[in-house]
């Protein structure tokens, strides 16, 4: 097993998530991702503290998403920046068939799940302090955060099944969806 192969933490990723198909979450060991990817338990440890978190590595995304948010045009309204930031995640994320395998485990898992929704919240936290450099009362950019990761959460799940279509292209259809359910009708003239 050589250390010196390239790419072991997505060797490490793409091996557990196979195994957590094949067996289940609960019944696979450390062990067996390692040697599914031709690697020792040492190495398993040098990029994840555990098996659950090889599902949710890295803050590569919310890295992004708070540069992108505070890199947005100064004309952009604070959910424009964030929506922005959110619809342009697909330049960092995994392919569409990982994430759509990736849901299906953490949603056969309510650990998993779990983890899953502290991450995202995580990215909230991160998120409104990008919006407060630019200019945004805390409160109101924790708002828009949530508001904003409500919509992506939304886009994302028709991203990864609707092949053909950019995020950023359903981040701002969702948007408008929002925009739509919450702008008053035309009063009667």
């Amino acid at each position: 097993m050589p250390r010196w192969e390239s790419d072991a933490q997505g060797r490490l990723e793409r091996a557990a998530l196979e195994l957590f198909e094949d067996q289940g979450f609960e019944r696979t060991t450390v062990a067996q991702i390692a040697r599914t990817a031709g690697l020792t338990e040492r190495s398993f440890y040098r990029y994840f503290p555990d098996k659950r978190e090889v599902l949710f590595a890295g803050n590569e995304l919310e890295t992004h998403l708070v540069a992108r948010t505070e890199a947005a045009g100064p004309g952009l309204r604070p959910v424009e920046a964030v929506l922005a930031a959110l619809g342009s995640a697909d330049e960092i994320l995994p392919s569409r068939e990982f994430l759509l395998r990736r849901a299906a485990v953490i949603a056969a898992n309510p650990a998993l799940a779990e983890r899953d929704l502290i991450k995202l919240a995580d990215i909230a936290r991160a998120l409104a302090p990008a919006l407060e450099r630019r200019g945004v009362e805390p409160g109101a950019a924790r708002f828009v955060v949530d508001v904003a990761i409500a919509v992506s959460r939304r886009a994302t799940s028709r991203w990864v099944s609707e092949p053909g279509t950019t995020l950023a292209e359903l981040v701002a259809r969702t948007a408008e969806e929002l925009y739509a359910a919450v702008t008053p009708p035309p009063s009667p003239g």
